[in-house]
């Protein structure tokens, strides 16, 4: 079962709670017991868990990630301009995977799945493919 969502970013750089979706895909589909894998099919763009209790967390880290790549740098050729886009959603990663059991995403009591956009603003898909055990 492969679900495909759309998503518009409002930010160059943005953390999206995506974890409301996923979780809801899983009841209406019941399905008890499995894996759910989140993936985005985007190159400036990403897939992470991460806590979702204090909103400082997703500042902090989308900080932290532009220190470590600035959006601009002299010595960058990528002609689009957009390098350190694409150097965070390969540290990110395309995709996360989480377990089900009794029809609950098996998250930790402070984790959310979260859409890492950081080319944006745009408009974005992201899917979601449920396996039942």
């Amino acid at each position: 079962m492969l679900h495909t969502y759309d998503l518009v970013t409002r930010k160059r750089d943005e953390m999206v709670e995506i974890t409301d979706i996923v979780a809801r895909l899983v009841q209406d589909m019941s399905l008890e017991d499995g894996t759910a894998i989140v993936y985005c099919p985007h190159t400036t763009a990403g897939i992470t868990i991460n806590e979702n209790a204090d909103p400082d967390v997703k500042r902090d880290v989308l900080m932290r990630l532009d220190e470590v790549f600035p959006w601009e740098h002299p010595r960058d050729r990528h002609a689009e301009g957009n390098t350190a886009a694409h150097l965070k959603a390969m540290t990110v990663g395309a995709s996360q995977t989480v377990f089900i059991r009794g029809g609950r995403l098996q998250l930790g009591r402070w984790q959310g799945i979260y859409f890492c956009e950081f080319d944006g603003p745009r408009s974005r898909t992201f899917t979601v493919k449920l396996i039942r055990d």
